[in-house]
């Protein structure tokens, strides 16, 4: 006689490490699928069939509430990406793809060692692009993180509709967490609206083609207002105490040159008339370091939206261009 054991999912889920979230928002998900059937004639039984194969993850959920951004100082932050492996990987990411990367820089006007610097940050040159289903990851934001339930709703919407027009499967693509996806890590509203297909193969894959991922970065700095060989960012001297007025968590820019003598900044850069800026604090070390951030620092930014983030690219950037420079004779033999 075969005799039948009753195993709790939840146990299975412990066994093979699958995290689930059992409260799910069904009435939201019926109202999103409403919503995409009538804006964007989706067929509903289609979608409830898509969202009846995705799961809730737990996981996911406890790692959007810790991201390194706000919990770690600069120098620790630092730390995981100026590496020497990051910075030599970089290098060879930029001999392999040097007519990508200049054709980027002609049409763009976004320096090689920028863009390179952004895929090493994301995914270390596409090693770590994310193993979780991208349908899985916005499913569980967009029901069951009130917090940014509208943004990953319509991340969700976007995902749906670029999944249609490039013919992708949406069951089989992968990325982080919070569903950033490929070599850049675009979500899924930046997929739509900056990746390109940059080598006319008709499709923009920024999965496993550094071509395309390539001009998808470049068109996006662009579209950010990236101005062509314009400064980043310089270290400044910081006097008395009027500075600490114009420092806060925000990442415009909001001051002027004509500002600079007044707060106690002390400079050796030149600024265009008008040209706003922006100082930055960060915990290094030995103590902390004060910086004056231009439009093109901003613009890093735009692409996360964190100042140690922002450092971090600029500062891998010169770390791949100084190595590349310094030892071209030996890496072009």
């Amino acid at each position: 006689m075969i005799k039948f054991y009753f195993i709790p999912i939840a146990l299975l889920c412990i066994v093979f490490n699958i995290s689930i979230v059992y409260a799910e928002d069904i009435n939201s998900r019926s109202e999103f699928i409403f919503y995409m059937e009538e804006k964007h004639g989706f067929d509903r039984q289609e979608l409830n069939s898509l969202f009846d194969q995705t799961i809730v993850s737990q996981s996911i959920l406890d790692a959007i509430k810790r991201p390194a951004e706000k919990k770690l100082s600069w120098h620790q932050y630092r730390k995981i990406f100026i590496k020497k492996k990051r910075i030599e990987q970089g290098v060879q990411f930029w001999l392999d793809n040097q007519s990508k990367l200049r054709e980027a820089e002609e049409k763009f006007g976004v320096p090689p060692e920028i863009i390179t610097a952004i895929i090493g940050v994301e995914t270390y040159y596409g090693k770590n692009s994310g193993s979780y289903r991208v349908i899985d990851s916005l499913n569980t934001l967009a029901f069951h993180y009130p917090k940014r339930a509208a943004f990953f709703r319509s991340e969700l919407e976007h995902f749906l509709l670029f999944s249609r027009e490039q013919n992708f499967n949406p069951e089989e693509l992968k990325g982080s967490y919070a569903g950033a996806m490929g070599m850049p890590q675009f979500i899924s509203s930046s997929y739509r609206n900056f990746a390109i297909d940059f080598d006319n193969d008709s499709v923009a894959d920024i999965w496993n083609n550094p071509n395309d991922v390539i001009g998808s970065v470049a068109n996006y700095f662009f579209k950010h207002g990236w101005k062509n060989k314009a400064p980043i960012i310089t270290k400044v001297i910081v006097e008395g105490d009027q500075y600490k007025k114009i420092l806060d968590n925000n990442l415009e820019l909001n001051i002027y040159e004509s500002d600079l003598e007044d707060i106690g900044i002390q400079y050796n850069s030149t600024f265009q008339d008008n040209e706003q800026l922006k100082l930055f604090e960060f915990q290094s070390e030995h103590g902390l370091e004060y910086w004056l951030a231009q439009n093109n620092f901003y613009v890093i930014t735009r692409y996360n939206h964190s100042k140690l983030y922002a450092m971090a690219v600029y500062q891998l950037a010169l770390e791949i261009k100084d190595y590349k420079n310094k030892n071209a004779n030996i890496l072009e033999n």
